[in-house]
């Protein structure tokens, strides 16, 4: 057994050197091929983790009634005296005791006017001290993202909050387009991988076709069915791992080039790409994994089909 499986590893070498411009060509069809599942691949995985990551930042904000004291712990009274706050975190108690409500964090008017100083621009210092037109805010993460309607809806009616805005119409998009991406981005990917075994096994039929003499004449002589597709099997594993090698350098550079040039914007926002130490070696051990499965497939799917074998 090892010792027909040495002779056909040697064999399937001296074939590819022997049949040179047709081993080219279905090198070449495997490089193509595995280089657009590997772009497409990447983009679909990293659309859906950061559609992944969209949909855990959904957040609650809890707009509180103007010169609202639920977050300070003392207050002045009528007479000018400062005193303990008996409603103290009042409203903040009884957001955090309903179900769901996984953490809930204060942001003050004056928090609110230096993010949007910051991100929008100095126009914005205008508004600071009494101008400040913004509201103190409580921000809700729930558990999960699917409760996030709910929870906004028991929050509201809760004494003392003036308006809640849980993204309606941003989370419904979010939710959809997560779904889409996995949904179709998958099937996709599924369907360039069938064109590429198509493809591929079309151009080893090619290979295939051109020493069908070679396969008739082992016939002739008596030689098995398993031991006449053994040389075409490895054959077509070397084409598709060969065809790997292009691919995969070009998904290292180019994810490292990519990943490095945006994530860092993604991350103030909270987002980010997958990790380069997990996403490059899972991806190019895939890619040459899909290029040897389906460079044999390719190959047994030809001589079964149009060699009769």
């Amino acid at each position: 057994m090892i010792r027909r499986f040495f002779r056909h590893f040697i064999e399937s070498l001296k074939s590819l050197k022997r049949n040179g411009w047709m081993t080219i060509a279905a090198i070449s069809s495997v490089t193509i091929t595995l280089t657009l599942v590997g772009i497409f691949a990447s983009v679909i995985l990293n659309a859906t983790k950061l559609t992944a990551d969209l949909t855990n930042n959904v957040r609650i904000n809890v707009y509180l009634r103007a010169n609202s004291t639920d977050n300070a712990q003392t207050i002045v009274n009528d007479q000018g005296q400062t005193v303990e706050n008996p409603d103290y975190q009042s409203i903040y108690k009884q957001i955090l005791a309903l179900d769901n409500v996984k953490s809930v964090d204060y942001s003050s008017k004056e928090e609110q006017l230096e993010h949007l100083t910051t991100t929008l621009g100095e126009t914005w210092n205008l508004f600071k001290g009494d101008a400040n037109p913004l509201y103190d805010a409580y921000i809700i993460e729930t558990t999960e993202p699917q409760y996030v309607k709910s929870v906004g809806k028991e929050i509201a009616k809760i004494d003392g909050v003036t308006e809640v805005r849980d993204g309606e119409v941003e989370t419904e998009r979010i939710f959809k387009l997560n779904s889409l991406v996995k949904t179709w981005g998958f099937a996709a990917t599924g369907l360039l991988l069938f064109t590429a075994i198509f493809l591929i096994s079309n151009t080893i039929r090619i290979t295939i076709i051109s020493r069908s003499r070679e396969i008739q004449i082992m016939r002739l002589v008596g030689a098995k069915n398993s031991y006449i597709r053994g040389p075409f099997l490895l054959e077509g594993a070397w084409v598709g791992l060969l065809g790997a090698v292009v691919p995969s350098a070009l998904v290292y550079f180019a994810y490292q080039l990519l990943y490095a040039s945006v994530n860092d914007s993604l991350a103030s926002q909270n987002l980010s790409l997958i990790s380069m130490n997990v996403f490059v070696p899972a991806m190019i051990a895939s890619l040459f994994v899909v290029g040897i499965v389906i460079g044999s497939l390719g190959s047994v799917i030809s001589m079964r089909r149009f060699l009769k074998i």
